[in-house]
C-alpha cells in the first residue's frame, strides 16, 4: 500500500529537493506550505521570493515545484498557533534575560507537532520536511528511534531538531539528510526548480529585516527600560538602552570608552542591568539546563561522558552529563566554554546520534 506524506515546503531548495526525492521513491506526496507570517509584515517583504519561508514569494515558489511534480499543494494556515508558541515565546524570554532559539520552538511546537497532527487528520503516514539530518536505529539503543548528524556536516541541523519525540520520529523523513548541499542544488537544477539558486534563509522569518530591536520595542515598550551597566567588580561603568537588547557574549554596541574589548557576560534582570567583563571572564566551566528531551535515553539515571553543543554554531565540547533533582542535569566541560547563554539550547551528542537536549538556565563555575 502507497504511504501518504505531507511535505512541508517552505518554497526553498532542501524542501523541494526532499518532494521531488519522495516523489521518485514512490510515496504519495501532499505539497504544505504552513503560513505563520503576521499581518504586520510590509507587503512588499511578503512578495520578495527571498523574505524567507511562508512569505507570498516562498509560496508561490512551492506551488510552482509542487505543479512541476504533479503533486497536490495547499496553503495551510498556523498563524494562530505559531503567534502563541513561537513569537510569544520569544518575546517573553526577551523580557526575562533571556536568548531564545526560535528556530527550535518551531519545531518543536508547530513543524513536528501542529503539522504533524494535521497529517493525521489526513491519514498520511509520514510529515517530511528538507532539514539535514536523518532518522535511525542503532544497536547501542535497540528500542529507539535516534536523531544523526546529516552527511553534509556543514549544514546538519540535529542542533535545533534536539526536541523531536519519538513519536515525531517514527513519523518523520528526512529525505535528504544523507547528501550534500551541492547534490542538493545540483538536483533542482536538473528538475528545473526555479529554487535551484535561491539563497538560503539566514534570519528569523517573523523578524524580517533581522533587526530583533526593533522588533521588541515594536512589541514589548514597556520592556525596554535603560538601566545600569555594571563591571563584573560591581563598578557602573555606563548605561544600557534596554535588557532585552543584549546577549551574552555581545562586544559590539555597548557604547563603552574601555582600555581593553569588554563583553557581556551575564544579564541580571532583577536590577534591569547589565554585567561587562574582559574576554577571559566569558568563559564558565559548567551549565545548569532543564526541559530536557531525551532521545537516544528514556532518562539520564547516572553521570555520562559526552560531546555538547551550546548554540547552533559551536563546536562539540567534550563533557560530563550529571542528572539533577527534578530531572535537569548539570554539565562540567573539559575545558571552559565561552558565553554560556541562558535561553539556548545545549545538545548532547555521542558519535553520530543525538543523545538528547534542554534549555541552558545559567553558567556555573
Amino acid at each position: 500500500m502507497t504511504k501518504r506524506v505531507l511535505m512541508a515546503m517552505s518554497g526553498g531548495v532542501d524542501s523541494s529537493v526532499a518532494a521531488a526525492l519522495l516523489v521518485e521513491q514512490g510515496y504519495e506526496v501532499i505539497g504544505v506550505t504552513m503560513n505563520t507570517w503576521t499581518d504586520d509584515i510590509p507587503e512588499e517583504i511578503q512578495m520578495n521570493q527571498h523574505s524567507g519561508c511562508c512569505s507570498i514569494g516562498a509560496v508561490e515558489d512551492a506551488r510552482s515545484v509542487a505543479n512541476r511534480l504533479g503533486i497536490p499543494f495547499y496553503v495551510m494556515n498556523f498563524q494562530g498557533h505559531f503567534a502563541g508558541t513561537v513569537i510569544d515565546y520569544f518575546i517573553a524570554e526577551y523580557v526575562k534575560g533571556r536568548t531564545p532559539n526560535p528556530c527550535i520552538a518551531c519545531n518543536r511546537y508547530v513543524k513536528f507537532s501542529a503539522f504533524l497532527d494535521k497529517a493525521r487528520q489526513l491519514e498520511c503516514d509520514y510529515v517530511a520536511t528538507g532539514h539535514y539530518a536523518i532518522i535511525g536505529k542503532d544497536q547501542q539503543y535497540p528500542d529507539r528511534w535516534l536523531l544523526g548528524k546529516s552527511q553534509d556536516r556543514r549544514k546538519d541541523q540535529t542542533y535545533v531538531l534536539q526536541n523531536l519525540t519519538q513519536d515525531a520520529l517514527a513519523h518523520t523523513l528526512f529525505p535528504i539528510g544523507g547528501m550534500e548541499k551541492l547534490d542538493v542544488r545540483r538536483l533542482a537544477a536538473k528538475y528545473g526548480f526555479v529554487t535551484a539558486e535561491k539563497p538560503d534563509s539566514q534570519e528569523i522569518c517573523f523578524v524580517y529585516d533581522n533587526d530583533y530591536g526593533r522588533f521588541l520595542q515594536e512589541r514589548v515598550p514597556e520592556a525596554i527600560q535603560p538601566g545600569p551597566i555594571f563591571n563584573t567588580r560591581g563598578q557602573v561603568v555606563g548605561e544600557h538602552k534596554g535588557l532585552p537588547l543584549y546577549t551574552v557574549g555581545q562586544r559590539k554596541g555597548l557604547g563603552l570608552t574601555t582600555s581593553k574589548p569588554v563583553y557581556v557576560t551575564a544579564l541580571d534582570p532583577e536590577r534591569n542591568a547589565v554585567i561587562v567583563g574582559e574576554d577571559e571572564e566569558t568563559y564558565q566551566g559548567g551549565l545548569l539546563a532543564s526541559d530536557m528531551n531525551w532521545i537516544a535515553l528514556q532518562s539520564l539515571q547516572e553521570p555520562i561522558r559526552c560531546t555538547a553543543k551550546i548554540r547552533r554554531m559551536a563546536e562539540e565540547a567534550p563533557c560530563v552529563v550529571y542528572p539533577e533533582e527534578g530531572g535537569g542535569v548539570r554539565v562540567r566541560f573539559e575545558e571552559p566554554q565561552r558565553a554560556i547563554t541562558p535561553g539556548q539550547a545545549v545538545v548532547f551528542y555521542q558519535g553520530q546520534w543525538v543523545l538528547g537536549g534542554g534549555t541552558i538556565d545559567r553558567a556555573i563555575d
